[in-house]
């Protein structure tokens, strides 16, 4: 592996990596887990290079929950452009939702009889493609799960984060601004929808990074991440406890509530803070109506996904479970970040093919 990684210097070094040159977005400060897979694995910080170009002009078929949001639109740009930079084929699929496994099944399916060499998968359920992700390695065609996780130990790689490590971002911020010993502080948590994987991953990343500090967190309000019900769950909150210090929660909680602290006159009183980043999330930052956000780097997240399947197809030295390093953007950073490492750029629209 030692062709493309490399440890890091300084474990505190920012994802700045990339210009708007897509060939520019690497080297990019990543993390390994190891072993891979493991639920227990250890973080190690390494430094992701992919190929300079693919041997031959693959086929590769990618399958995506939805394209109904900027969040996996913004993973289309870095599989797309990364297939691009690559020189290989890409087939993207939309399954329509997540409540559409059986389609993402049959989608996968007919994408394999079609030529497909290898499959990436943004998958609907952690558990439910486990049979297809068999099937499809026993063809000896790699599969990489991307984003979202699948439990099968048959897949040949991972590019992903860890949502318990995106709330743990967000409380670890929070917890610097008020360290134990300070005044008690009331902080509104809004998970997303209870029993969601990813929601309850990222509550108890958020918990466990705030015990021990000044920070008093109110019993988590969970609900569906449509705006309306998150701003009632806010203004629910809020009428409660009317001198909560913060409002955290999912990025669709931050969007929602800015227009609400701003109409009560409550700038500089509440502030807010998203455990995942979005374009209105983003947005806020940039003009001051959200404090900070962790950010995934989805993009970053697909273009690993394909340089793993090339890598594989071609039978070089890979990362088997690795995903970029997360950090938090805030007004202090936001002006050096490379927008489009984290985000899709403005006004893109969705790439299906790549020949």
């Amino acid at each position: 592996m030692k062709t493309i990684v490399r440890f890091l210097l300084a474990a505190s070094t920012l994802v700045m990596a990339g210009t708007a040159e897509a060939k520019d977005w690497y080297p990019y400060d990543a993390a390994k887990i190891e072993p891979p897979f493991a639920a227990d694995g250890k973080s190690v910080d390494i430094s992701y290079t992919p190929l300079e170009k693919a041997s031959k002009p693959w086929k590769i078929c990618v399958s995506f929950p939805h394209m109904k949001d900027a969040y996996w639109l913004g993973v289309d740009y870095g599989v797309a452009e990364e297939a691009k930079r690559l020189g290989v084929s890409m087939n993207l699929l939309d399954a329509g939702g997540y409540t559409e496994l059986g389609t993402q099944i049959s989608q996968i399916e007919d994408c394999v009889a079609n030529g497909a060499q290898a499959v990436v998968i943004g998958a609907i359920s952690f558990d439910g493609l486990n049979n297809l992700v068999g099937e499809i390695r026993k063809k000896n065609i790699p599969v990489i799960d991307v984003i979202n996780g699948i439990s099968s130990p048959q897949l040949s790689a991972k590019s992903l984060v860890s949502f318990y490590t995106m709330g743990h971002s967000a409380g670890e911020y929070l917890a610097k601004k008020h360290p134990a010993g300070g005044a008690a502080v009331k902080v509104g948590f809004f998970p997303g929808p209870a029993g969601a994987g990813w929601v309850e991953a990222a509550n108890k990343g958020f918990m466990d990074a705030v015990k021990g500090s000044s920070l008093n967190v109110l019993e988590p309000k969970y609900g569906d991440t449509g705006k309306e019900v998150q701003l009632k769950l806010v203004e629910d909150a809020l009428q409660a406890n009317p001198d909560m210090r913060y409002v955290v929660g999912t990025a669709v909680t931050a969007e929602a509530a800015q227009g609400l602290i701003r109409e009560r006159g409550l700038q500089g009183s509440v502030d807010l803070l998203a455990f995942y980043l979005t374009p209105g999330v983003y947005e806020g930052i940039k003009r001051g109506f959200i404090m900070a956000a962790p950010a995934d780097s989805m993009v970053i997240q697909g273009r690993i996904a394909i340089d793993q399947a090339v890598r594989i197809l071609e039978g070089k030295d890979y990362v088997k479970h690795v995903g970029p390093k997360i950090f938090v953007i805030d007004p202090a950073n936001i002006q050096s970040v490379e927008k489009t490492n984290v985000l899709p750029p403005d006004g893109y629209k969705p790439v299906f093919k790549v020949n």
